[in-house]
């Protein structure tokens, strides 16, 4: 690479890692004259890259936008570390090929040095199931519904959408990605109660261009909100179970997204729960190692009675398939 070349990408590198520069301070940074650099802004512009100038004392040079994308200049780790992240990107439909199509870009302009580190960690690492909490097939999301709801919180405007059918109006405030599923967490205006939805439930509707105030959140912590809320009401399927051990003895057994304790006495508590199947709240109420009784729904006591026969028959020594 030339010395002109070399320098002129140096530049963009400083002008990309922050919003102005002057002229003194590009030269003093890069060992050139003031000359040189005004020439180097010029070669830039001439390859479309929006360079903008302002006159003056404090005036000075910034990357304007719109244009070309100019050219990502990382380090060796930034360059690894962004390669990693496009072979674990998933959860969004659509995006692994998206990503492996970035891949290929990127690998194809890495140094020479770092090839082979790339091509190995693609090479050793196989990925298993993110979503272990549940039997049920991973979800995608389609990239325009997170893209609409993230524009919706950021022009801090209304979002109408309907979720599984049902027409909803809310004050968008935050997205969490959890369990390779995502979650909208907003506010109805009319009733100003909290709520989480499930991203890949969502259908957004025409944008209402209404802005709103943002109001604070209770506790103002929208990640422990979402995973109460998640617990509470984000499955397919929910349970309430009376449980034979006190609240907190409870929650020193759970993770707090696994359901909501209620308190009913020193001795008894109320655990409300949910996945998206009967039988993963089955398996996990049996690792909680304390006795229950099934409030709702009738169904899982069905499938704890037939449970429970399969266990008795395994410890009988019964014969597979009786």
């Amino acid at each position: 690479m030339s010395d002109t070349a070399a320098r002129m990408l140096a530049l963009l590198s400083l002008l990309q890692s922050r919003p102005g520069w002057t002229g003194s301070e590009l030269s003093q940074r890069l060992g050139v004259s003031t000359r040189t650099i005004r020439n180097d802004i010029e070669r830039l512009r001439e390859l479309d890259y929006p360079v903008d100038a302002t006159r003056g004392a404090a005036g000075g040079y910034r990357l304007g936008a719109g244009g070309r994308l100019p050219p990502l200049l990382l380090d060796d780790e930034e360059a690894v570390a962004v390669a990693i992240g496009l072979r674990e990107a998933t959860g969004v439909a659509g995006v692994e090929e998206s990503s492996a199509r970035a891949l290929a870009k990127l690998e194809q302009v890495l140094p020479s040095r770092l090839r082979p580190v790339v091509a190995a960690i693609g090479s050793v690492v196989d990925r298993a199931p993110e979503n272990t909490g549940t039997d049920a097939p991973d979800p995608e999301v389609d990239p325009a519904v997170l893209a609409a709801i993230a524009a919706a919180i950021r022009d801090v405007e209304w979002f109408r959408f309907t979720d599984r059918g049902t027409p909803r109006l809310v004050e968008p405030y935050r997205l969490l990605s959890w369990q390779r599923r995502w979650y909208l967490v907003g506010r109805d205006p009319d009733t100003g109660e909290w709520g989480t939805y499930r991203a890949d439930w969502l259908e957004p509707r025409m944008p209402t261009r209404r802005r709103f105030t943002p109001v604070p959140l209770p506790g103002g912590d929208y990640t422990a909100f979402a995973m109460r809320s998640i617990a509470a009401s984000g499955w397919k399927v929910h349970a309430r179970l009376r449980i034979a051990a006190s609240a907190d003895a409870v929650l020193d057994r759970i993770n707090p997204a696994v359901g909501v304790v209620e308190a009913v006495s020193d001795a008894e508590s109320v655990l409300v729960t949910g996945a998206d199947t009967l039988d993963t709240i089955g398996a996990y109420i049996g690792m909680l190692g304390m006795d229950f009784t099934v409030e709702s729904p009738p169904e899982l006591v069905q499938l704890l009675r037939t449970l429970s026969e399969r266990y008795a028959r395994a410890a009988d020594g019964g014969t597979l398939g009786a």
